[in-house]
Order: C-alpha cells, then sequence, then structure tokens
C-alpha cells in the first residue's frame, strides 16, 4: 500500500500565520495503486407514514496484501436513532453488542490483538459517527450494516427526506477537545468519490402522495399506487456521493399524517403525537427591528457557496423596510463589519451593503466564537429596537456545543435565526443554534434556494408563534413526555409530542395554546389513535428525543448527565455519544499480527473548494458608496410590484453604479430599457430632448459581469445626473 501525500503551501497555513493543527482536515493525492478500503455504501430507506426506517450497508474490502483497519467518518440525520449494526462476511452475520464507550474500546481491540475481524461504531456527534473495521484481510470483502429510524417532520404541508452523504472540513482552531474524528483525508475539489455510492427509497404514504423530487440529484421514480412510490437515482447523477441526498413530497392538499401512534412492549407504553398546524394570520404591523448579519466568508465557503450566500444575502437586504436598521458582520480568521454602527434600510444603505459583499470571495479559518463575541458586543440601535441576528455559514466548526452555550447565555439580547448554506452543511449546528434560540433554521444549498429561503424568512417573521403550548390528558395518563416543554412554533409546523403512557388506551390528549391573544385548544380522543406492532420505532424515538435534551442542546454544561445517556444508549441499544456498537466474528484470521490503520478518503463536498482545509485570506475592508445620481424606474405594463421594483433599484445600484455614474459626467441623462429577464436590450441618450440609441454605451452596459433578473414586465431605467 502506498500513499502519495501532496502538502501545499497555502494548507499549512494558519490563521494567524503559523501552521494549522495537526487536528485538521488535509487534502490526499492517490497513488494508482493505493488501497481504499470503502467499497461501496448503499442505504434502503422506507418511509411508512411519518417515520423513515433507514438501513446502511458498508462493504469493505482489501485489495491489498497486508490486513488492513479502515476508519472511516460520515455523517447521519440529525434526529436518527440508531438502533442495530452487524457484520456479514460471507455466509456468516455478527450482531453488535452496544457497550459503554470505553468498554466497546477495550472489547473492539481485543477482538484485534486476538486476530479477530471487529467492527465498531462511535458517535461523534449527533450527526457524525466513526466506523472502525479490523483485521481485513487481503481478498476480505466485509459488509457492515446499520439501522436507524427517525420521524420526518413536514413544514407547510411539505415533507422532506434528507440524507447526509459526506462530513465537511471541519475547522478546529477554537476547539481545545483533540478530537481526531475531524483529521480525515479528502480526495479535493471536484474528484469523483472513491466507492460506489446509493440510494433507494421505498415511499408508503398511506395518502395519496403527489409532488416528488429532488433538488439534489437526478431520481427516476416508480408509482406501484397512488399512495407509495419508488424512488432512485438516476444514471446522469455525477459524484452523487459529495453532496446530500435530498427528497421532497407532499401528500394529496398539503395533508400532513398527524395524530396518535401506540405501541407496547415488554411492559412499555410508548406514543407520539402529532397535531396538525394552527392557521395564524399574518402580523400586519411589525415593530421595526435590527438585524444583524453575521456571514462566514472562510475558505470553506470560497466560490459557489459565498455565491449563495451573496444571493441570500440581496434578497434578504432588500425585504428590509424601510423602518429597519441592519449591519453586517463578516468572518473568517478575523472579522470586519460593514459600518461602526447600524444603518438604516435605505436604498443607499442597502446598495453599499451589496457591493461591500459582492468585493468578498472567502478565504481562512473559521473563527465563529469569536464572531459571536464580537456580534454581541456591536453597538446597539440608537432607537433600543429589538435586535435578530442572522447567521450565514456552512457550519464546519467543531465547537458547536460551545456556540449553543453562548447563544443560551445571550437570549435576552438578541433573537437567533440560522441559515445553512451549501451541498452538506453541518445540521448539527444549524439546527441547533434555532432549537437553542427557540427560532427556525433554514437551508439554502444553491441561488434558488436562497431566493426562496429568504421569502420564507420574511414570512416567519411576519407570522405570530403559538405560544404557551401545554400538553394536558383526561381519562389517560402519560409520563417522560418529551420535550418536557413544548417550545413555540409557528403555523408551518406541527406540535409533536413523544412519550409513555400507563393503563388502557382510551380518553383523551388536549392540547392548549395562545395564538396572538386568541386562546387555542385541540382534543383527541386516543381510541382514535393506532396502536400496533408495527410502530416498534416509536420507543427508538423517545429514547433519542430525551437524549437529544439531556445531551445534544444541552446548556448546563457541568450537569452530570453521562449516566443518564448511558443509560438510556443501554437499555434501548442506541448509539450515543457515550455508547458505542461492537461486532466480532469469532474465527481468528490474524493471529500475532497487526493491522495497517487506514482512513478513508472522503470526496470534497460538492461547490466547496481546496481552500476549505486551509490558506487563509484577509477579510476585506468596508466599501463606501455615496449617491451621485437618481434613478427613475418605469414599468412599461405597470405590472411591476412595489417589492419587485425596489429589488431591481438595489440590483442595478449593487452591479451598475460605477459606470452609471462615469457616464453621467460626461452624457447628464442616459435610459436603460431591460426586458423580462433582466438583460439591457438597448441604451439611449440625451440629445438636445431626443433620445437616441447608443451602440458603444450598450456594449458598456453589457460588458459587466451580472447574473440576471427575473421580471414580471420590461422596464425603463432613468438615469439623471
Amino acid at each position: 500500500m502506498r500513499y502519495l501525500f501532496v502538502l501545499l503551501p497555502l494548507l499549512l497555513i494558519g490563521l494567524t500565520g503559523s501552521a494549522q493543527k495537526t487536528e485538521s482536515p488535509y487534502l490526499e493525492i492517490l497513488s494508482p495503486d493505493a488501497v481504499i478500503p470503502l467499497k461501496e455504501s448503499r442505504a434502503d430507506v422506507q418511509i411508512s407514514g411519518s417515520i423513515a426506517h433507514v438501513q446502511i450497508t458498508q462493504v469493505y474490502h482489501n485489495q491489498g496484501n497486508t490486513p488492513l483497519e479502515a476508519k472511516y467518518v460520515f455523517p447521519l440525520s440529525i434526529r436518527a436513532a440508531v438502533h442495530k449494526m452487524q457484520l456479514r462476511i460471507g455466509d456468516r452475520t455478527t450482531l453488535a453488542k452496544i457497550y459503554e464507550k470505553q468498554e466497546a474500546q477495550q472489547v473492539y481491540q481485543q477482538a484485534l490483538d486476538e486476530g479477530k475481524r471487529a467492527a465498531k461504531l462511535d458517535q461523534e456527534r449527533p450527526n457524525v459517527f466513526q466506523m472502525n473495521v479490523g483485521n481485513i484481510m487481503p481478498g476480505d470483502e466485509i459488509a457492515i450494516e446499520l439501522s436507524y429510524t427517525e420521524m420526518l417532520v413536514p413544514v407547510n404541508g411539505a415533507y422532506q427526506f434528507v440524507y447526509p452523504a459526506v462530513v465537511g472540513p471541519r475547522y478546529t482552531g477554537e476547539d481545545n477537545s483533540g478530537l481526531a474524528a475531524f483529521h480525515q483525508p479528502y480526495t479535493g475539489e471536484g474528484k469523483a468519490a472513491t466507492f460506489d455510492y446509493g440510494i433507494d427509497v421505498s415511499l408508503n404514504a398511506g395518502m395519496i402522495v403527489q409532488q416528488i423530487f429532488s433538488p439534489s440529484h437526478k431520481i427516476d421514480i416508480h408509482y406501484p399506487d397512488l399512495r407509495s412510490a419508488e424512488v432512485f437515482f438516476s444514471r446522469e447523477n455525477e459524484n452523487p456521493a459529495n453532496r446530500d441526498f435530498i427528497l421532497n413530497y407532499n401528500l394529496r392538499g398539503n395533508e400532513i399524517q398527524s395524530g396518535l401512534l401506540l405501541y407496547e412492549e415488554d411492559g412499555e407504553k410508548f406514543f407520539a403525537y402529532m397535531m396538525e398546524p394552527v392557521e395564524q394570520p399574518k402580523t400586519e404591523q411589525i415593530p421595526p427591528r435590527e438585524y444583524l448579519f453575521i456571514v462566514d466568508v472562510s475558505g470553506s465557503m470560497n466560490g459557489y457557496p459565498l455565491d449563495i450566500s451573496k444571493t441570500l444575502m440581496q434578497n434578504l437586504l432588500c425585504n428590509l423596510r424601510e423602518i429597519d436598521e441592519f449591519n453586517i458582520l463578516l468572518f473568517a480568521g478575523s472579522s470586519s463589519n460593514f459600518r461602526p454602527e447600524p444603518v438604516g434600510a435605505t436604498g443607499e444603505n442597502i446598495a453599499a451593503a451589496i457591493r461591500f459583499l459582492s468585493a468578498e470571495q472567502g478565504g481562512g479559518g473559521t473563527n465563529f466564537l469569536n464572531a459571536l463575541n464580537k456580534a454581541y458586543a456591536m453597538p446597539r440601535s440608537a432607537r433600543g429596537s429589538a435586535r435578530a441576528m442572522v447567521i450565514i455559514t456552512d457550519g464546519y466548526i467543531s465547537v458547536e456545543r460551545e456556540a449553543f452555550e453562548q447563544i443560551g447565555n445571550h437570549l435576552d439580547e438578541a433573537s437567533v435565526y440560522s441559515f445553512g448554506i451549501g451541498t452538506s452543511v453541518n445540521r448539527y449546528l444549524i439546527n441547533g443554534m434555532a432549537m437553542v434560540a427557540q427560532s427556525e433554521a433554514f437551508v439554502a444549498t444553491s441561488e434558488d434556494e436562497a431566493r426562496e429561503v429568504a421569502r420564507k424568512f420574511e414570512s416567519y417573521i411576519a407570522t405570530p408563534m403559538l405560544t404557551q403550548i401545554k400538553l394536558s390528558t383526561e381519562g389517560f395518563e402519560i409520563y417522560d413526555v418529551e420535550p418536557a416543554s413544548i417550545p413555540d412554533v409557528t403555523s408551518s409546523r406541527p406540535v409533536i409530542v413523544h412519550g409513555k403512557w400507563k393503563g388502557e388506551p382510551r380518553g383523551k390528549l388536549v392540547v392548549n395554546a395562545y395564538a396572538g391573544n386568541t386562546h387555542y385548544r385541540k382534543d383527541f380522543a386516543v381510541v382514535d389513535g393506532t396502536l400496533s406492532k408495527a410502530n416498534k420505532a416509536l420507543k427508538y424515538l423517545w429514547a433519542r428525543k430525551k437524549i437529544e435534551r439531556l445531551d445534544d442542546y444541552n446548556l448546563r454544561f457541568n450537569a452530570n448527565v453521562k449516566q443518564e445517556v448511558i443509560d438510556l444508549g443501554l437499555k434501548y441499544n442506541l448509539a450515543t455519544r457515550f455508547t458505542s456498537f461492537v461486532a466480532v466474528d469469532q474465527e481468528v484470521v490474524n493471529a500475532g499480527g497487526k493491522p495497517k490503520l487506514v482512513n478513508q478518503p472522503l470526496p470534497m463536498p460538492q461547490g466547496v473548494s481546496n481552500y476549505a482545509v486551509g490558506a487563509e485570506a484577509e477579510v476585506k475592508a468596508s466599501t463606501k458608496f455615496t449617491k451621485s445620481y437618481t434613478l427613475l424606474l418605469q414599468s412599461d405594463q405597470n405590472r411591476l410590484s412595489k417589492v419587485e421594483a425596489r429589488n431591481l433599484k438595489m440590483w442595478f445600484r449593487t452591479y451598475y453604479s460605477e459606470l452609471a455614474q462615469r457616464l453621467l459626467l460626461k452624457y447628464g441623462s442616459i435610459r436603460v430599457h431591460l426586458n423580462r429577464q433582466g438583460r439591457i436590450e438597448w441604451v439611449e441618450i440625451d440629445n438636445n430632448g431626443q433620445w437616441e440609441r447608443s451602440t458603444e454605451l450598450h456594449r458598456d452596459f453589457v460588458t459587466v459581469p451580472v447574473k440576471g433578473q427575473e421580471l414580471s414586465d420590461t422596464v425603463t431605467i432613468t438615469l439623471e445626473q
């Protein structure tokens, strides 16, 4: 086995000019005869109602001449309850056992020392796992099967299943834990994965299913009947393993699978209740707000992810009202702000802010905790408006829990909203920040989605929350309810509760809440619920939900919850931060030998450049912009809305101001005509009161590199000195 390491000078540049810590990810260029242990990774997904059952099969092989130990770091859903693992070699299958983490390592190491094949699964983060497979002998092919379950939560009546594909390269400069899981090799930007990858989805919705599509991959769909569908990758996909697989679908009429599910096993009884969203009108009068946009411009955001961020920011800024104020903080290895203090959301300020962002290229580390410290210390609005912090990042850091703690300690100072950017975002960080702040998380994997989530955010902040939600029962005894206190929700999301029950399945569940000043009550008869052996996943989902509260997002880091989490993991056969699966095949195949450790190379996430594993680019200083001309906009058929007109003005000022100012010094007045695709069709100059088309000026405008604007009408823009 041979590896060829190429250490580019830039990859060794740290955030302060010194070498990066050895725990950092790195690039690896493989020689033609390199031994790659992972042959294949496939997922078989069965979605029944609102519950997804996923079986992953990872096939490891050894085409070399030396016994191997493979280490593979991979992501799973943040809600995944991993409850089963087994090792298969030939016609033998060994079911893994769950152990406390330290004991699991001892059992695994002892098996390797005895020359036995073994596999161990550790959870490094709620969404990051590490598989070790030891004593893979030359010619061996070993399959590891993992099973997990999760509940899908509909938003605005739409369901989404996300199967994460690759762990993005994490910046570890602010992490003192010494965790080695993120010290992984990456094959480099645009390189194909070194293993086969596939996903098959069987969807049995129980209702008529419609509008199935994937924004991430090309898929083929087969409909056995109106209530089910089979989804699999099309052959046209290129390198499907370098981005999360996202599957969206709706049920007829945007209905959701609400109601009560019940399950009994060995004297324990579990339930899950999903209450459909409560319709709430949008708030007509939203008080003025101060927005602080905290934008990641680190190396992993270089290129495509930063382009998405810029599109998102342009739409978020243009959606601000003139009574709002805003500022921008860019962060990487260091940070820089747009203005010393918040400024009004005027056309001039928004245009200047977009120009400020447009100059960014992305580079350097991701000192996120430092950026949060600076954000909370930045001057507030002089008029005392409520502050909203909008965090835009791919989340490629390893200090998630420290970030949660920091946000939790400042909940009285600012509300926090998180936006994940890219094709393989760290959803533990993105969703966790929103959970701690009791707000909403948004993810944009493309520029089109960036525009859509900007609209969703505008709608979200205009919609009252369903608050003071209380669950009670009448004639039905429940206990160990998760979450212990139900957080506020918007009208786009259902209320979901997991728990246990005693006695007979009768009586009713009662939910009381407030939508604004209006009291709301919902009763559900328990006899209308579904008690079935097919609901076995409920016990895993309940235990996983409790672990989530105790450990994943627990802000009391000094609280001793370790033993409680261990007890839950051991009792319900779950992988947790403190419990691991180990499978040992009893055949001795490598007596007295020591396998050679090989880190499975990971594909660089789609759109992420090699800057993600090193090289710092300075955060640029603010760009000054002063108004020196007037812009009059006329919709030729009067079809342009006020919001669309305002956005168009901001877009034009952002990209054409420098050219317009220069030309107006010579011509005084200019008219620019745009078609409905936002392309400039002709340019006119004022010649003694007569408008004349100018080929020369048209050429000047169309040579400016600009992304077009989709318009509802043709538009004439008049510029005057």
